[in-house]
């Protein structure tokens, strides 16, 4: 089979972009209908939201046009898998990642939907994995430390990583080459880990409604899928989150634990939900804590 993926030099030029301009991430996308590009952008409060992705993409933003090879981060914007918080929870935090030396992926993950994907609850994570995949596969060419390639999210992007962080044995790309689709570290900030009781019913109903099965409850109940695997996890959460509640941290956190991964968490008294980098209602800058976390883990120097 041959890869369907873009893997072209024209993506170098794709650095440093925050005008919206994405790079496809397939050149023939998988597990897709072909119907009408319904895609749109709205910015509101500040907060750029795009909605009814049906053909992912990806922005690239390098460090430096150099020869060192650097880390590099795809991070996946939340909004309960049903819109993709862009700036404050993507572009924004990969300009931050740039500062410090790090290379930053902002992916534009398809919004599940049954009208234009056969099955609507795989094609988020087919995406998260095609990121790695062209990330690895390009490390060379990009500058990336093909050892050093992470996964962030947000809320519902937040699941999204996880399940990458726990599902990476299962290809749901085509992968000819075996590529590692595993991520060496993850990053997950507020995030929805579980689609029982505690989780996000919202982002659980828009991934694999509405009839809801159980054995994909389970499937996507990312503390349940936790192993000796799993790569190193950064966590931040507030206490009073109502929309995604704390023991979606909490819960994944005791698993990796009880499973030997190396896990960090910072859990704010107050913030609520969607704070993106900065909690107005704390002096602590969480993206200091990451930024010290990656240096004890010698992600970054």
């Amino acid at each position: 089979m041959k890869p369907l993926f873009i893997l072209s030099f024209i993506c170098l030029l794709m650095t440093q972009s925050s005008q919206g301009q994405y790079t496809d991430l397939y050149a023939t996308i998988p597990n897709y209908i072909a119907t009408e590009n319904q895609e749109a952008v709205t910015n509101t409060d500040g907060i750029l939201r795009i909605e009814k992705v049906s053909v992912p993409g990806y922005q690239y933003f390098r460090v430096a046009q150099d020869n060192q090879k650097r880390p590099c981060v795809i991070i996946c914007p939340g909004g309960g898998y049903r819109i993709l918080a862009a700036s404050h929870e993507g572009t924004d935090v990969a300009k931050f990642f740039n500062s410090i030396g790090v290379n930053a992926i902002v992916l534009k993950y398809r919004i599940p939907d049954s009208e234009k994907q056969k099955n609507k609850s795989i094609a988020p994570l087919q995406d998260a994995q095609t990121a790695i995949y062209i990330a690895r596969k390009n490390a060379t060419a990009w500058g990336i430390d093909e050892h050093q390639i992470g996964i962030m999210g947000f809320s519902a992007g937040g699941h999204l990583a996880a399940s990458a962080a726990t599902h990476f044995k299962e290809a749901y790309i085509p992968n000819p080459e075996n590529v590692s689709l595993r991520p060496n570290f993850q990053i997950l900030i507020y995030p929805v880990i579980s689609f029982n009781s505690f989780g996000h019913m919202g982002s659980r109903n828009n991934l694999i409604g509405p009839i809801i099965k159980e054995d994909e409850v389970h499937y996507f109940s990312n503390e349940e899928q936790v192993s000796q695997d799993t790569p190193p996890a950064f966590l931040v959460h507030a206490k009073d989150d109502t929309t995604v509640p704390v023991a979606n941290s909490t819960q994944y956190y005791q698993q990796l634990l009880a499973h030997q991964v190396a896990a960090e968490i910072y859990l704010f008294e107050k913030g609520g939900h969607g704070f993106g980098m900065k909690n107005k209602t704390s002096e602590i800058f969480w993206p200091s804590l990451l930024q010290k976390w990656m240096q004890a883990k010698n992600i970054i120097p």
